[in-house]
């Protein structure tokens, strides 16, 4: 079990809130090479993370890798694992599959941690898609980023952010075109 407040699994750190409001970002083993992400790292001062995070969606939103979730068979798997446990394990706000990453606003309920959420997700359909896709060997890259909602500005900025995101990587001219959004889903 892990308790609350903040934890590493020797990646990224991570904060466990309880019932509070995340914003979290995970994305496909290859869509970012570690040898970029180590150049970016050496080039920008250790506490720019701000300028970091930038360039790592901006790196993702072009779509580099495999893009296995390009594939409409994959997306909907993990658009239909996002929602299936909406109002039991978590209340989810916003959510995007993109070709090479997903993002999630999200409230943990009860007794359920992020990092249970995130390994139950993340391992369902990292075994999933394998299938689908006739394929082995590692889908997800293995942590994820999070970001703790911190008050009602940020909230509406971060919703609005993940449903603009297919429209930023010119992917379709309004949120409600990409049919695998939380945006798409309420126009339903």
């Amino acid at each position: 079990m892990v308790e609350s407040g903040w934890h590493s699994r020797g990646y990224l750190p991570h904060f466990e809130g309880g019932e509070i409001f995340q914003f979290v970002t995970f994305r496909l083993k290859d869509s970012l090479p570690q040898a970029v992400l180590d150049s970016w790292r050496q080039e920008l001062a250790r506490d720019d993370e701000a300028a970091l995070r930038r360039r790592i969606e901006a790196y993702l939103d072009q779509g580099y890798g495999r893009a296995y979730l390009r594939a409409p068979h994959v997306a909907a798997l993990v658009r239909a694992a996002l929602l299936h446990f909406d109002g039991d394990r978590y209340r989810l706000t916003a959510w995007v599959v993109m070709p090479n990453h997903v993002h999630l606003l999200l409230r943990p309920l009860g007794a359920y941690t992020l990092a249970a959420i995130m390994h139950a997700l993340k391992s369902y359909t990292a075994q999933t898609a394998n299938q689908l896709l006739t394929r082995t060997g590692p889908f997800w890259q293995e942590d994820y980023f999070d970001r703790y909602i911190r008050d009602a500005d940020h909230y509406a900025q971060t919703v609005t952010y993940i449903e603009y995101n297919p429209v930023k990587a010119h992917l379709c001219a309004t949120p409600a075109a990409w049919p695998y959004s939380s945006a798409h889903y309420r126009s339903t």
